[in-house]
């Protein structure tokens, strides 16, 4: 079997030299705490797995399985979570490594990396892209990330906030200037970081409320995305002035307008979640509100003591005396004690009033949130987002007229920059429920409403007389009408929607996604439902609608199906001008999670790709705009891999300047836990976005015909290879529940979302996408990222050799296809054949699995060897040396974990066959899950 081999890298002396400190420090940590018998037995797993990875070994492995099974339960728990903890510094020291790479290039003042604001905007100067053309770009821009709560986001925030201060100590101990006292000094702080990890219990004792997913997604803001945005933006004007120059007044020529905004699902996705209420909707709502205006606060607080200015040495301009002005009715309130504070410090007098009116609507929030029917104090408080910037746009435009633009640049425009992201909702909350269940909502509601028997008809009468109903006048007053429970909560998320538009901001709800789309009626019953609750609908002949309404395509069928429904739901008059209404723009979301489990990656990534060329040529055939929300994962089975790259793999012409996207399960962690990483990631898919859009100020390449020919064919092989083994094959979904912890991964207390739509139900349909690709990884197998790629790629091309060329050529020439193979040849290093043949003793039909398990590990081989010739290379990650090298230091220390996790799980099936009360192996076992999802780098 082809083993795949890790390539030169890079010299990683100095990560690999904090590494060894981190590790020594772990070590003293374990044996004065835990003690000697578990430092003896981490120690002896560590370097007896290192030295297989070295060289084969059966009778050590023998040993090493003999002293797995020696330790009871208590060691065997403190054992895991040593290399838990241990691959959380390890993750840490890389970020920290990358991040003082990067520094070093800005420092040098030489060429930055691919995909900085830097080398980008050099790019597109070279290539003669002008400042109009640039300004066009980023008028255009809007870049969404939307995050999400999942069942298997395995990560405490205790935990985060130590990894921080551990991150901020590494990168102090790397300045040059520090003497041998406070080096020291440092290393003992951060051996009482890893003291205190090591005290502290990474898997939850409880299962999260939704309320407690809510504050883990704000708590990325609070930790760096307040400090990350307004840096991001400053990197981008200092590229931009660099390169494009500034005109007259020193001002760039280039206007960068705030295009960063983020969406959450979090307290909104009801999908299958039967704990997202609307009252949960409304909370996570006001919760987020509530730590927006915490930041301005702070920041405008900070601000008064820094715009001292007096009047006596500048004159301020008229439109802010005005604003001062206006205040003056509250500033008895404000100045209870002195009036006159602050008169002839304007800027201070001003920041002073604006804090009063941020905290007076802070109060109101935090009184709502608790449940109180409180009402907001208008004239002393603020009313919306759009006052607030008002004044401080004021201040800003106040300081440049008397020559202070410097001033005006530094902290308060991070705050106008932040203001202007976050408004008063920090994230747009999108709100998600499944086809059905409006269906049945609508059907019980028009029975009701003696308007017949909705159920009975076919899809164009459905269509026809939710239609007719919402363009005939006014909705029907439902004051007497008394639905069931559930049609009655699936209208009051309606009317949520409705009450926090009013009370918050018209940007505080996203888009409502529904989930299985099957049909054009799907998305004209929400309409018809937003209509019941006077959210859309026609007064005086003329159009209102504020309910932008996504459909979301799922299975390989529904990819498929795409233009049957959407020309059916643009070609209706009376949706297209509720659409026109809403700002024309019509948001469709994809589904990688589901595609890829219903038909295999290579069916799943064609027929995602084709579908946004679909979806684009029909929004433009109607004159309507349209924004693609990708519904991607942190894996490559769920349309993961690095941003930058994934946005530049999208179809020619379809990005046009706008995208939304999924941050889904660990990805938070990795990405939004630290401020420099964050404005890294922010950067980094900014620049993919602009690169992506190119389209808007000139004619896109399109694809070359015979590659799209070719991706059909192989499209087509490797999803009748896929379905071959997934749901040709007679007891796969056993081998799925036997050979993988995904059974036992239900019992995390990771997340508030069931892991199974229907329990106790052994099917596809039922395991959701995310613990089913969880549960792979898990196992060493990474099946969905991989699976049916090599059959395709071998069948297609034979012996031929020009075909072979062929497949060099779109490699090399073409983005999507180079993406597709770039990502599975990071699943293929992940997977262990050795390892997942180990879990496969788990099964309890051992014929079975033996039929099974050789098809999967030859399909493996085969893929390795048709992605390196096709890559032309010799090993896999050739061509991401650092990314090789990275996983080739977590695998000695992943084995011992896979190897433990394979005794706990036999141990805790045989104790529940056998009925055991007491169970002393799960504990152990869920630790283990979430230690090898941190060494991989990957859950859901």
């Amino acid at each position: 079997m082809t083993v795949p081999r890790i390539p030169k890298a890079p010299s990683d002396k100095e990560l690999r030299s904090h590494v060894r400190l981190l590790g020594s420090l772990l070590g003293t940590t374990i044996k004065r705490l835990a003690g000697p018998r578990v430092y003896a037995a981490v120690e002896a797993l560590r370097r007896g797995y290192i030295s297989l990875r070295q060289k084969e070994d059966p009778v050590r492995h023998a040993r090493l399985m003999r002293l797995i099974t020696r330790l009871d339960a208590t060691t065997l728990e403190q054992v895991v979570r040593a290399f838990s903890i241990y691959f959380s510094l390890v993750n840490l020291s890389e970020e920290d490594f990358q991040h003082r790479i990067r520094r070093r290039q800005m420092s040098a003042g030489g060429p930055l990396w691919v995909g900085s604001f830097d080398r980008t905007l050099h790019e597109f100067h070279a290539d003669g892209v002008t400042p109009e053309q640039l300004q066009s770009l980023l008028d255009n821009l809007c870049y969404m990330p939307v995050f999400t709560a999942h069942p298997t986001e395995a990560r405490r925030r205790a935990i985060m906030e130590t990894l921080r201060r551990i991150f901020l100590d590494t990168d102090r101990l790397y300045d040059y200037r520090l003497g041998r006292e406070e080096r020291q000094e440092i290393t003992q702080e951060m051996e009482t970081h890893i003291q205190t990890l090591w005290r502290t219990n990474e898997v939850r004792a409880q299962k999260p409320q939704v309320r407690d997913e809510v504050k883990y997604g704000i708590y990325y803001f609070e930790q760096s995305l307040f400090s990350a945005v307004p840096m991001t933006y400053r990197y981008l004007e200092k590229a931009v002035r660099r390169i494009y120059g500034t005109g007259s007044g020193g001002q760039p020529v280039v206007h960068i307008p705030s295009f960063l905004c983020f969406g959450s699902w979090i307290g909104g996705d009801r999908d299958g979640n039967p704990f997202v209420t609307p009252a949960i909707t409304e909370t996570a709502a006001r919760m987020q509100m509530a730590s927006v205006l915490g930041e301005y606060l702070r920041r405008v607080h900070d601000l008064r003591n820094v715009l001292t200015h007096s009047d006596l040495f500048c004159e301020p301009s008229q439109a802010f005396k005005d604003s001062l002005e206006k205040d003056e009715a509250i500033a008895s309130a404000v100045f209870r004690d002195n009036p006159d504070r602050f008169r002839h410090e304007p800027y201070r007098r001003k920041l002073y009033i604006m804090r009063h009116r941020l905290t007076e609507t802070l109060h109101t929030v935090k009184r709502r949130i608790d449940g109180e029917q409180a009402v907001l104090p208008v004239k002393s408080a603020y009313g919306s987002a759009s006052e607030f910037l008002h004044d401080l746009r004021a201040i800003h435009d106040s300081l440049i007229s008397h020559d202070d633009a410097n001033i005006a640049g530094a902290g308060l425009t991070d705050l106008i920059r932040l203001a202007e992201t976050f408004g008063f909702h920090l994230q747009r909350l999108d709100v998600r429920q499944e086809s059905s269940v409006h269906t049945v909502a609508v059907a019980e509601l028009l029975t009701l409403l003696g308007k017949g028997d909705y159920a009975a008809l076919d899809e164009n009468d459905r269509i026809a007389l939710l239609t007719s109903l919402i363009a005939d006048g006014p909705p029907p007053d439902l004051e007497g009408v008394r639905p069931g429970a559930q049609t009655s909560q699936t209208l009051e998320v309606i009317r949520v929607i409705a009450r926090l538009r009013q009370e918050i901001g018209p940007e505080v709800i996203g888009a409502y996604v529904i989930s299985m789309t099957h049909s054009t009626s799907h998305v004209i019953e929400v309409l018809f439902l937003g209509w019941l609750a006077g959210l859309a609908g026609f007064r005086d002949g003329n159009a209102f609608c504020h309910l932008r309404i996504a459909p979301l395509f799922e299975t390989i069928e529904d990819l498929r199906h795409i233009e049957t429904v959407l020309e059916a739901l643009l070609g209706n008059k009376v949706y297209a001008d509720l659409l026109a209404a809403c700002g024309n723009t019509q948001e469709v979301m994809l589904g990688y999670s589901d595609s890829c489990k219903d038909g295999g990656i290579l069916a799943s990534s064609w027929n995602l790709y084709e579908a946004q060329k679909k979806i684009v040529r029909i929004t433009e055939a109607h004159g309507v705009g349209c924004l693609l929300f990708h519904g991607r994962g942190g894996t490559i089975g769920r349309g993961g891999g690095p941003t930058h790259e994934s946005i530049l793999a999208q179809p020619p012409g379809t990005v046009q300047g706008r995208i939304k996207f999924t941050e889904q399960g660990e990805v938070l962690s990795y990405k939004y836990s630290n401020t420099e990483t964050a404005a890294y990631e922010l950067s980094m898919g900014a620049t993919g976005l602009l690169k992506a859009s190119r389209s808007l100020i000139e004619k896109p390449k399109k694809d070359r015909k015979r590659y799209i020919e070719v991706m059909e064919e192989l499209a087509r092989l490797g999803e009748e290879a896929y379905r071959d083994l997934i749901d040709r094959t007679p007891g796969l979904l056993d081998y799925f529940y036997e050979a993988t912890p995904v059974e036992e991964i239900g019992q995390l207390n990771i997340g508030s979302r069931p892991s199974h739509r229907r329990k106790a139900d052994r099917s596809k349909s039922s395991i959701r996408a995310i613990p089913w690709v969880f549960g792979w990884a898990q196992s060493r197998h990474t099946l969905p990222a991989w699976y049916g790629i090599g059959s395709a790629l071998e069948e297609w091309r034979g012996e031929d050799p020009e075909r072979l060329a062929l497949l060099h050529d779109m490699y090399r020439e073409w983005p999507f296809f180079r993406s597709l193979l770039s990502n599975s040849q990071m699943a293929l290093t992940k997977a262990d054949m050795r390892t997942a043949q180990e879990y496969v003793g788990l099964c309890r039909n051992q014929e079975l699995a033996a039929r099974i398990f050789p098809r999967i590990r030859e399909e493996y081989k085969r893929t390795i060897d048709q992605v390196l010739a096709v890559a032309q290379t010799q090993t896999l990650l050739d061509e991401n040396p650092l990314l090789a090298l990275s996983l080739m230091r977590r695998d000695p220390y992943l084995d011992p974990l896979n190897h433990i996790q394979i005794i706990l799980l036999k141990r805790h099936r045989d104790s529940l066959i056998r009925n055991e009360e007491q169970n002393p192996w799960l504990s152990p076992l869920l630790r283990s899950i979430n230690a090898i999802a941190s060494g991989m780098r990957n859950t859901g």
